[in-house]
């Protein structure tokens, strides 16, 4: 399933979401890895099951206490068709889910370029929010308060979003990053 990209900017794409609810009920999980195949249980190594979805093509981390974590999708509309697969094939294991869970997108993470070559080392001297440590990692890391987003910026001019929770955070973070930028003179 594709889903056309509901941004004005085409560059921007969207590379992971991040999603989650918590189910009316404790779960088996010991029983849910013997029933449902492309699971993932070792309780020594981590509390949670690993589950692997094919269509839409997403993991999802079930915990014992109900909660479920789904990532890997590339939109919220595909994130909450995942979970509510798991919750549908959880239910033909007879585990009992009672009301409708609300599912809420807890990151977005996406990609996109500027279209310009980036001086890091000046947006780091001259724009507030930024950590920049070069010897480490190539990437500029820029924080804006509103909306509450944080990007990777790269010298190429290749920046990735995460910590969005909607398309138009995203989209209004990407924007309020070149304005920023433009008013630096940084590209």
């Amino acid at each position: 399933m594709t889903e056309e990209s509901p941004f004005e900017d085409e560059n921007i794409k969207i590379e992971n979401v991040v999603a989650s609810t918590t189910l009316d009920r404790r779960m088996p999980l010991d029983r849910i890895a013997i029933y449902l195949e492309n699971t993932e249980y070792e309780p020594e190594q981590f509390p949670g099951l690993v589950y692997r979805l094919d269509e839409p093509k997403a993991a999802a981390l079930l915990f014992g206490s109900g909660k479920v974590v789904c990532t890997g999708t590339q939109s919220p509309t595909q994130a909450k068709e995942a979970v509510h697969k798991i919750i549908d094939e959880l239910r033909e294991a007879d585990i009992e889910i009672g009301k409708k869970p609300d599912i809420t997108v807890q990151n977005m993470v996406a990609s996109s370029e500027l279209d310009a070559t980036l001086n890091l080392n000046r947006i780091a001297f001259e724009l507030v929010g930024t950590e920049y440590e070069p010897e480490q990692f190539p990437g500029l890391v820029y924080r804006l308060d509103e909306p509450k987003v944080v990007f990777l910026l790269f010298s190429s001019g290749r920046i990735v979003c995460t910590g969005g929770k909607t398309y138009d955070d995203v989209e209004n973070g990407i924007e309020k990053l070149k304005e920023n930028l433009k008013e630096l003179g940084a590209m």
